[in-house]
């Protein structure tokens, strides 16, 4: 099921300055995946300040993540032209300047626009450029290198959430916004630390030939050409075609609509059964803490022989594992029950992304993964606009928030079954399509061999009939 990883054209370092490069794409990722979780930390004093509901201000989180899924085609194409540094530390100046910005704000919209659109387009540009550089210099130990750099949600998971929760009972949900918005630029000195892999160079897109003898028809047929075969690296559709990228797809698509809204919604749900403010927050750097330690074991177990042949059904059973500890949340009504479903959602949650990526460089290769992860982002960012949202107005229908979690754990666990499933039944698919097309060559080695026998043969009976004509002949001259 796998595809080849080494058609890149050189042998990355596996090593080295990758090591620093997957520090940089530690923290860039860490804040990518944290912030829209740790912001939640605030939305009881937004809700109370800018008077919204449930649904409204799950909208927040909501389109940030969206967004930073959505601009995935984008930041592909930036990557490709410009290189990973000069987008990560792009980004990271937009994330600082869209929070200190939104502290300011007085209207929901107005946290929308710049929390969630332009910080989305800023994390969006962190996230896409430091999981591509990692396919730059890494191979062998790219589950690994990826299980490392994934940890940064986790770990900064665990460290902002009792940050920002010191921040908003001493400055405020303005302020702390403020001064996230400082910690935010980190990610520039991340971006620095990307050093560009030194690699056969490319041809640059649309530029038309220069040779003085083309007509000018000719180049600018050329020309168009040039920019409808960028247009395809932007947006490739032919992925479409390929049956296991779809499979993945869809699992995908499911786990993303279910993923978000309980880490939203946790300090929430504490809360109302009666938990300090504190320690629901605490339960989230719980979470992220597991989380941690939970990636790159992970990418270790992903990096062995038997799994790594095996690593899209271990896939699957992870979200199957995530899902069904959010069906059991609902029957939690104390503390310490919470902090073992942390625990284990924590677990489930760290295996699922430690191999999130790894599974569609399985299956797409060095050389297509840009294009297919860029693909899969803008598509994934629908259900990342949805599912927190979905689980926002079912609180505010039932008042009660046991409904968001069964909602999620039914659609998580239905797509690891899903892809569990359907892995099986694909590979037997390509079991048969391997077994036929094996078949159509020896079918015609057969046939041209029995052609051959037949020439043979009648080119033995010739001579014969030859000898035959010619014994009369040689006892008469004889004679």
């Amino acid at each position: 099921m796998s595809r080849p990883a080494d058609e890149l054209g050189y042998k990355p370092l596996d090593g080295g300055w990758g090591w620093v490069v997957v520090f940089g794409a530690h923290i860039s990722i860490g804040f990518a995946y944290s912030t829209s979780k740790v912001l939640s930390i605030f939305f009881n004093d937004i809700q109370e300040d800018l008077g919204a509901s449930y649904s409204e201000i799950a909208w927040i989180s909501s389109i940030m993540l969206a967004v930073m899924y959505a601009g995935g085609p984008v930041s592909s194409v930036l990557v490709k032209r410009f290189g990973s540094r000069p987008v990560v530390i792009l980004g990271g100046l937009m994330c600082g300047v869209s929070l200190s910005v939104a502290s300011f704000g007085n209207s929901i919209v107005y946290l929308y626009l710049f929390i969630g659109v332009i910080g989305g387009c800023g994390l969006s540009l962190n996230l896409n450029a430091s999981l591509t550089i990692i396919s730059k210099y890494f191979l062998a130990r790219r589950p690994i290198a990826n299980g490392i750099a994934m940890a940064g949600s986790p770990v900064f998971l665990c460290l902002m959430a009792p940050v920002n929760q010191f921040l908003q009972q001493h400055y405020g949900w303005r302020g702390s916004l403020l001064i996230l918005g400082a910690l935010m630029l980190n990610c520039c000195v991340a971006g620095a630390l990307m050093r560009p892999v030194n690699a056969p160079p490319e041809t640059p897109p649309c530029t038309p030939e220069k040779k003085v003898e083309e007509q000018p028809n000719k180049r600018k047929t050329k020309l168009k050409e040039s920019c409808m075969n960028n247009a395809k690296k932007f947006l490739d559709l032919t992925f479409f075609r390929d049956r296991s990228f779809v499979i993945y797809l869809i699992g995908n698509v499911l786990f993303i609509f279910g993923a978000y809204a309980p880490i939203v919604f946790l300090p929430a749900y504490a809360v109302s059964i009666g938990v300090e403010e504190y320690s629901a927050a605490y339960l989230l750097s719980i979470m992220g803490l597991v989380d941690m330690v939970v990636r790159p074991g992970t990418g270790l177990i992903a990096n062995t022989t038997w799994i790594r042949s095996r690593i899209q059904y271990f896939f699957g059973f992870a979200m199957v594992f995530n899902g069904t500890w959010h069906l059991l949340c609902p029957l939690i009504k104390s503390y310490a029950f919470l902090v073992v479903y942390a625990v284990f959602f924590g677990i489930g949650f760290g295996m699922v992304f430690a191999m999130i990526f790894e599974c569609l460089m399985d299956l797409m290769g060095n050389e297509r993964f840009p294009s297919a992860v860029g693909l899969v982002t803008i598509i994934e960012c629908f259900p990342m606009l949805l599912g927190p949202p979905a689980a926002g107005l079912l609180v505010d229908i039932f008042g009660d928030y046991k409904y968001l979690f069964f909602m999620c754990g039914a659609v998580i666990t239905t797509g690891g079954l899903f892809l569990f499933f359907m892995n099986i039944f694909n590979s037997h698919l390509m079991e048969k399509e391997k077994v036929a097309k094996d078949g159509e060559p020896n079918q015609k080695t057969k046939e041209n061999q029995d052609q051959n026998q037949v020439s043979v043969s009648e080119m033995k009976q010739i001579p014969e009939a030859a000898i035959g004509r010619t014994e009369p002949e040689v006892k008469a001259n004889g004679v």
